[in-house]
């Protein structure tokens, strides 16, 4: 209990960890859940049916398990789930889910979330990504592993971003962005393959080269998206970590509901 602050409101429900730091004036709800070394910022409001991993840190003044934004809330009983090791920078919000899904938003573990980020109702956010200031996540949103989004860019709800793509600084994102890829823009276009950030997680020779064809296969032969996949699933050989890196393409096409920006 040394590592709270007088000032701070801890309900005695909530399940704190011995190694917890709670800064001055923050308040932790009756539901809440917080894992080892975490550390809770001045002024910093944790509420709701809240689950917390191990070794976060949040920032001062961030709103963590509020309810969600969604008029069609009435209420339910419904989650917010953290995973280990992020960073949550000045007021954020990161609401808990809807019982249009499972009813539980979803953050995995060693995300770097930058001031003014919002993570609305049934958001799943991945592991290792970066969501730059200003970043709006809507309902239902996905964004796979590695994945960063600029500054001040919107997603639209039930968009999906994947693993390993970059959203450049202030874009409108209102369709699904492949993994691999740049996407920027208002409206926005798909720009490119993500060779940077490829190259920075050891991404093979091999593994770049199939990624770029599977962009051209994609983006510059003005080929249907059907005639497109056909040409992806072609380009399986022996290599296992391309194999993979097709299944990945194709999995994330067949999974959307916004359809591609193409």
């Amino acid at each position: 209990m040394s590592l709270i602050h007088p000032t701070a409101i801890v309900d005695p429900a909530a399940v704190l960890d011995a190694t917890v730091s709670v800064g001055p004036y923050a308040v932790i709800g009756p539901h809440v859940r917080i894992g080892a070394g975490t550390r809770v910022g001045p002024h910093c409001v944790i509420e709701g049916r809240t689950t917390i991993g191990r070794d976060n840190v949040f920032y001062q003044f961030g709103s963590i398990g509020a309810m969600p934004q969604d008029m069609s809330h009435k209420g339910e009983l419904t989650e917010l789930h953290i995973g280990d090791r992020n960073t949550i920078r000045e007021f954020c919000t990161l609401n808990t889910g809807t019982h249009k899904e499972e009813g539980i938003t979803r953050v995995g573990s060693d995300n770097w979330i930058m001031a003014y980020v919002h993570v609305a109702h049934d958001v799943r956010l991945g592991d290792r990504t970066v969501l730059a200031n200003g970043v709006t996540l809507a309902g239902h949103v996905r964004v796979g592993d590695w994945a960063v989004v600029g500054g001040l860019s919107g997603v639209h709800q039930f968009v999906h971003i994947g693993a390993h793509a970059m959203i450049g600084f202030q874009a409108h994102v209102s369709q699904d962005v492949p993994p691999y890829m740049v996407a920027e823009g208002n409206p926005m276009a798909l720009r490119a393959v993500n060779l940077t950030g490829l190259k920075r997680r050891d991404f093979t020779p091999a593994q770049i080269a199939a990624i770029r064809d599977m962009h051209k296969a994609l983006y510059r032969k003005g080929q249907t998206l059907e005639l497109a996949k056909a040409e992806i699933e072609a380009m399986r050989g022996d290599d296992a970590r391309v194999n993979g890196d097709i299944d990945a393409m194709l999995g994330f096409i067949a999974s959307g509901t916004r359809g591609l920006v193409r």
